[in-house]
């Protein structure tokens, strides 16, 4: 992996290994993140694992993370 960034395919990331919440329906509909070498982390559509992926710092995923875990983004989901 010689430049990691925003959009390349997931594909092109060797040596990491893609992880999904266990609470991914069957028919795969979820995100998966994946550690990068730098300590970035990746993130692809599970139904489009040869796709584009977004990278991010480990403060950004940290932040995201706490306002998950905080119901900050529950309407997104919540009642359409």
């Amino acid at each position: 992996m010689d430049h990691v960034y925003n959009g390349m395919a997931a594909t092109e990331l060797q040596d990491v290994v893609w992880q999904k919440s266990r609470h991914s329906n069957s028919q795969g509909s979820c995100v998966e993140f994946a550690q990068l070498p730098d300590g970035g982390v990746a993130v692809r559509n599970s139904n489009f694992p040869e796709g584009p992926a977004l990278v991010y710092t480990r403060a950004e995923i940290e932040a995201m993370l706490l306002g998950v875990k905080d119901g900050e983004f529950d309407h997104l989901v919540a009642g359409g």
